[in-house]
């Protein structure tokens, strides 16, 4: 079983990236928060990985931190959840908000994160909200992101996907007015179109 890779980076997009190591290409799922930490392409990087093997394929998915880990590894012990929408939650809510929000029992907050509809959300808060106490006693009240960190993680991400810093400063600027309340991953959609025109 596969639990960190360590190597270069040949390529990244907001979902995935190839991790070269002694000359084999690891295929790793990312979400939207670890891709935005990634340096750019040809450039020493190491992941965490999660090894998730199927009769008809084995996966690796890639974690930036230990509680981006440990909750995706919570989120999938859970009936209907797999390891892509895991991942999917995790492009939607920071692991410790997820955290938080989970022991909080605030079914509308996580009803808002795509692809978690009313019954999922009761689901993760009877089934995670003791697995995920103490991560969420770590975020505490109102540790969530604000918008600036936000679009801080922005210019981060489009900087680690080979745009200048100016590129990126602009990209995050105009889309400073409409930003509030949005995830990580759909500004950075955003973001792309307007740079690619």
């Amino acid at each position: 079983m596969i639990a960190r890779l360590t190597g270069l980076l040949q390529e990244k997009s907001v979902d995935r990236a190839v991790v070269d190591v002694g000359g084999v290409g690891y295929l790793l799922h990312l979400s939207a928060a670890t891709s935005a930490t990634l340096p750019r392409d040809g450039e020493r990087v190491s992941v965490r990985v999660y090894t998730h093997v199927r009769e008809d394929a084995l996966d690796l998915y890639g974690f930036a931190t230990e509680d981006e880990e440990a909750v995706f590894r919570a989120l999938i012990d859970v009936k209907g959840v797999g390891p892509r929408a895991a991942q999917n939650i995790l492009s939607g809510i920071e692991a410790r908000e997820l955290a938080l929000a989970i022991a909080q029992g605030d079914v509308a907050r996580l009803t808002k994160v795509p692809g978690v509809g009313k019954k999922t959300a009761e689901r993760l808060v009877v089934e995670l909200k003791d697995k995920l106490a103490v991560l969420a006693r770590a975020a505490g009240p109102g540790r969530a992101r604000p918008d600036a960190g936000v679009l801080d993680q922005l210019r981060t991400a489009l900087v680690n996907l080979g745009y200048k810093p100016p590129q990126a400063d602009g990209a995050a600027d105009a889309l400073r007015e409409g930003a509030e309340g949005k995830r990580l991953d759909e500004l950075l959609r955003e973001a792309l179109k307007l740079l690619r025109g």
